[in-house]
């Protein structure tokens, strides 16, 4: 019997009635009357005749097919049903694929996020972002594709070792009491069988005492829609969303004059005697904190300080101004006024921002005098993007 050519099976048409063409050895292709075309192999074992459907053409061609029915000869020739040989075959691979569903369901990453999830409800939204944002940066990379019943004590002191070491003592902290959350999360549902986490108290450095109160994320959002409708001055008010934009220092922005204020390239220069560190430091000015401006401008002019005195305009606000308007808002024993600079520290850290590009956005001082050439000339673009993101972050807390 003559085979099949390749020209002949791509020409097969379909007619009124099935019909086959076929290639010798048991194999032929098949055409139905809706036109869809199969290799089917035709054999005998112990006597019983029966069809074996190879595969569909054209996805599968005319080789392909005569090297299936080669493989399901063979199996013939041992008593092998080769239709039921691929179901065993497709058993096993569905098998294999729910084992590996379960080991994937099983790892810390997975858990870690069913357990994020299982916040979300009580959670506000930045807050579980913040959450997730920690563990993508320091615990995932690690531990992530680890099943959680195999993640030992020295694995998770690894971990906040890491962060401990580059100087991120908070955020060492709370990536150990989110571990320790996830286990016990795991251990409740039945995933793991202990938290090793739960008995690591004292193996990070003790948080050095905070003595400026820090508002804190969950306050944040009242806070900043009471300060936009409280019963304080304007000048206050406004000098307190520029400070909270800036995250620069309350004596910074009380001492900020029209003419450190370059609007075309979107910086606040503060020349070196008005710093801390007795260094110049530019601010990029996000767009809310140049729409501060333009209405401190509006209202007491350009000239002179930015924010000057409530009864003597030719000297700058009091400090003690600013702090009497956190009492009068009702956020005097949760917030001082450079605690706001803590506030956007912990966020942006917690957020995945670069620690150098923090501390350069908060002006704090480099001790490596090599690092601190290069921190002195780098980061501007880096900080123009953070700042953004810090007012638009702002924006959309106030507006929840």
């Amino acid at each position: 019997m003559s085979k099949l050519s390749a020209v002949q099976v791509r020409n097969a048409k379909p007619q009124s009635k099935p019909y086959k063409l076929p290639d010798g050895h048991g194999m032929y292709l098949h055409i139905a009357t809706s036109g869809r075309r199969t290799w089917r192999y035709r054999f005998k074992i112990a006597g019983t005749e029966s069809t074996y459907v190879l595969g569909e053409y054209p996805l599968m061609s005319l080789e392909q097919a005569r090297a299936a029915r080669v493989k399901a000869r063979e199996l013939v020739k041992q008593g092998i049903n080769p239709a039921l040989e691929r179901k065993a075959e497709k058993q096993i691979t569905i098998q294999q694929l729910e084992a590996e569903k379960k080991v994937l369901e099983n790892t810390f990453e997975f858990i870690a996020l069913e357990w994020i999830g299982q916040q979300r409800e009580r959670w506000s939204k930045p807050h579980a972002d913040a959450v997730l944002a920690t563990l993508k940066a320091d615990a995932f990379s690690l531990i992530g594709d680890k099943p959680i019943d195999s993640i030992t004590p020295p694995m998770i002191l690894n971990v906040v070792k890491k962060i401990e070491k580059r100087g991120a003592l908070e955020i060492a902290h709370k990536v150990l009491q989110r571990i320790t959350a996830i286990f016990r999360y795991a251990v409740q549902t039945g995933k793991a069988t202990y938290n090793p986490a739960a008995d690591m108290k004292g193996v990070l450095k003790s948080r050095k005492v905070q003595h400026m109160t820090a508002l804190s994320q969950e306050d944040l959002p009242e806070f900043l829609r009471t300060l936009s409708s409280g019963d304080i001055h304007t000048t206050t008010k406004l000098a307190l969303q520029f400070t909270i934009l800036t995250a620069a220092r309350s004596i910074e922005v009380r001492g900020a004059t029209w003419n450190e204020i370059n609007i075309e390239e979107r910086l606040w220069k503060i020349p070196a005697e008005r710093m801390k560190m007795d260094t110049p430091h530019a601010v990029p000015l996000s767009t809310q904190a140049l729409a501060v401006l333009e209405r401190v401008g509006r209202l007491f002019g350009t000239e002179g300080y930015i924010f000057p005195g409530i009864r003597q305009g030719s000297r700058q606000l009091s400090e003690n101004t600013m702090l009497y308007a956190l009492y009068r808002l009702g956020f005097h024993s949760k917030a001082t006024v450079h605690g706001f600079r803590a506030t956007f520290s912990t966020i942006a850290n917690e957020s995945g921002f670069d620690g150098d590009v923090i501390e350069k956005a908060l002006a704090h001082e480099q001790r490596n005098r090599v690092r601190a050439a290069y921190h002195r000339s780098e980061y501007l673009e880096q900080r123009r993007q953070l700042m953004q993101w810090w007012a638009d972050y702002l924006n959309d807390l106030k507006n929840k």
